[in-house]
């Protein structure tokens, strides 16, 4: 039995034009969907007296809490080490908020809190070394803070009514 071979003639291919134009435009459309939906959400910058939503700050905390182990590194800002404000900045960036990248802007950031007000998410700032304002963590509940301590030691979880750390706060704000 002899296979017949098919003509594709203009007549066929002008019949098979509109079929090939729409699965091009259905991949295209398709391409961009998942584009869209491997974007992120737009970052905004603290405004003063325009405090962080109670979502963007428990993010925050998830992500503080995720790097407990980490290295402390001097001026790291990413997992491979952390100094006190880079653990801050990543935590909240990684949150969809963008937060000054060093302590001393971090405290001109949100509005100041009564310690009796404290929220997740809350920055609180520490004198260290004779420095005012030197050093910051972020509060995760409980009288508890997450920060990235000092040069040899790693991210890790202090209590805020430890004796060393209220000897030495200064004061808590809200991004």
């Amino acid at each position: 039995m002899a296979l017949r071979q098919r003509h594709i003639g203009p007549d066929m291919y002008a019949r098979s034009r509109p079929l090939l134009l729409a699965g091009k435009l259905t991949l295209l459309i398709l391409a961009s969907l998942i584009l869209c939906a491997c974007t992120s959400v737009p970052e905004r910058s603290s405004q003063p007296g325009t405090p962080v939503s109670a979502n963007v700050a428990s993010a925050a905390v998830s992500t503080a809490l995720a790097m407990v182990g980490k290295p402390y590194r001097r001026g790291g800002n990413s997992p491979a080490g952390f100094d006190c404000s880079g653990l801050v900045q990543y935590s909240y960036v990684d949150a969809g908020l963008t937060l000054p990248r060093d302590t001393r802007g971090l405290r001109r950031t949100g509005t100041r809190v009564h310690t009796g007000d404290l929220q997740p998410g809350d920055l609180l700032f520490f004198d260290q070394d004779g420095k005012s304002r030197s050093h910051v963590g972020l509060y995760i509940g409980d009288e508890r803070f997450v920060h990235a301590p000092s040069t040899g030691s790693k991210v890790r979880i202090d209590r805020t009514d430890a004796a060393f750390w209220r000897r030495h706060f200064i004061e808590a704000r809200r991004p």
